[in-house]
């Protein structure tokens, strides 16, 4: 199946923004190792892709930091945060706070070797299998080849309105 492309413009970037925020995502920490270094950023691009093979995808923006450990590594850590994730999520957030990212929280790892944090609402580890360049994100499209599902799935983190929120069952 081919799409062809129309000559109409997009909307415009404020209303972009504007529709977003009524989109809620769940919010994840998105972590590797390549080498030595630790590399980790929060995303709320995460979504499922496939049940065979087990699978998902995720946006990085291909300006962020992180973006060329992530390529390198060639596998990395989805760890769906809960509420009380709030702090760790602000050090994630904010490249002034660079330095304490993997200072605090219990990090443990599964299969792959990338930094899995052990109370997420689950962690998906993965190998990734193929690269989509989509303006200025990457889309990274990765096999799910180990979980670690603690407790119960209770109080998630959501993203809505341009913050970040519980959701309480």
């Amino acid at each position: 199946m081919s799409v062809t492309s129309s000559s109409q413009e997009s909307i415009s970037l404020d209303d972009f923004r504007f529709g977003m925020r009524r989109l809620s995502a769940g919010v994840s920490l998105v972590t590797t190792q390549s080498g030595d270094e630790k590399f980790g950023l929060i995303a709320s691009s995460v979504s499922s892709l496939a049940a065979e093979p087990p699978s998902l995808l995720v946006c990085i923006n291909q300006s962020s930091s992180s973006h060329a450990g992530f390529l390198q590594a060639g596998y990395f850590a989805v760890n769906v945060l809960r509420e009380h994730h709030a702090e760790l999520c602000a050090q994630f957030s904010q490249p002034s706070r660079r330095a304490e990212r993997f200072q605090h929280g219990d990090w443990q790892t599964l299969t792959t070797g990338a930094p899995v944090l052990a109370d997420a609402l689950v962690s998906f580890d993965c190998h990734l299998e193929k690269v989509v360049d989509w303006h200025t994100h990457s889309v990274l499209l990765a096999r799910i080849v180990g979980i670690n599902l603690p407790g119960e799935a209770a109080e998630p983190m959501v993203y809505f309105n341009s913050g970040f929120h519980s959701l309480s069952l």
